[in-house]
């Protein structure tokens, strides 16, 4: 039996304005129904404050339907280990690390956002030093960011990946908020969004983080399980008309759906088995992993 009836991608975007088509949020529903498999939403949301709402809006409707839906977000969800403490934070590293983004950014419904001031505050917090988050769009002068050529990561640093982005070389670090494949920016802006989902009254209470809530396992009491992905472990399904970011969300999905039905998917939420166990807890606690990565990185 599968474990989820339906499958939500979620291709995220840090833009500043109102935005579609290329390098904007797309959404893909993917659903598992008497036909099969089938591709029944494909949406381009021009802010965040839409994606967020048509997301929560497109659960509620699965949940009511009785169908169990995996969300998958194409950004990290942690951080390397060690980030919260170097904040001075006690107690769940995830948790505090997810307050502290969602107290410090400010993200209007226009997309109007202060992602860079964010950054440049925990570079202050975290080192007092423009380190170790990096990147601008625009020269400006800043006194705790750069725009390009930080100093590199040494030892007695925080690390500049992650443990599941070391398997992956073209992911790129946390840290990076500009220029080509960076995700710093999608991080800041969506884990105060995720954060907000998981809240919602609509869906609280039958909704989980993996693997933060969960573990490194497939929880079977969530209805609603929302997950780290990586599109680009699949090759993105060919759409005439649509940018690259539509086939990456309908491609993934349906992979995701296809393991699923051959009762492939639900180990994939262990990780990598092979991890020794104090590893593992920093994944859960902190790092988070990317679904589907496991010791031969393969979908």
């Amino acid at each position: 039996m599968p474990v989820f009836d339906a499958y939500l991608m979620v291709d995220w975007s840090a833009a500043n304005a109102p935005n579609r088509g290329k390098d904007s949020i797309w959404l893909g529903l993917t659903v598992r129904g008497r036909r099969g498999l089938r591709l029944t939403h494909l949406e381009n949301p021009a802010t965040r404050a839409n994606a967020t709402e048509r997301i929560i809006q497109l659960a509620a409707i699965n949940l009511h339907l009785g169908r169990r839906i995996l969300i998958g977000f194409d950004f990290p969800f942690g951080f390397p280990a060690g980030t919260a403490r170097a904040l001075g934070k006690r107690g769940l590293p995830w948790r505090n690390l997810w307050q502290e983004l969602d107290d410090r950014l400010v993200d209007h419904d226009d997309n109007r956002n202060n992602r860079f001031d964010v950054a440049e505050g925990l570079n202050a917090a975290l080192t007092g030093e423009p380190f170790p988050f990096w990147g601008l769009s625009r020269e400006e002068v800043r006194p705790f960011l750069v725009r390009q050529n930080r100093r590199p990561h040494g030892e007695g640093d925080l690390a500049e990946r992650r443990l599941c982005d070391i398997r992956i070389p073209s992911t790129q670090p946390v840290w990076k908020l500009a220029g080509a494949g960076s995700v710093g920016s999608q991080v800041l802006t969506g884990i105060p969004r995720v954060w907000q989902i998981r809240r919602d009254p609509r869906i609280a209470f039958d909704c989980h983080i993996w693997p933060f809530e969960t573990g490194l396992r497939c929880d079977d009491r969530a209805a609603i399980m929302l997950a780290e992905v990586y599109p680009s472990l699949v090759p993105p399904r060919p759409m005439r008309g649509r940018p690259k970011d539509a086939g990456q969300v309908a491609a993934i999905g349906r992979r995701y759906a296809e393991l699923d039905s051959v009762g492939a998917l639900a180990p994939l939420f262990e990780g990598d088995p092979a991890l020794p166990g104090h590893v593992k807890r920093q994944i859960e606690l902190e790092e988070a992993w990317i679904l589907g990565v496991q010791t031969d990185n393969a979908l």
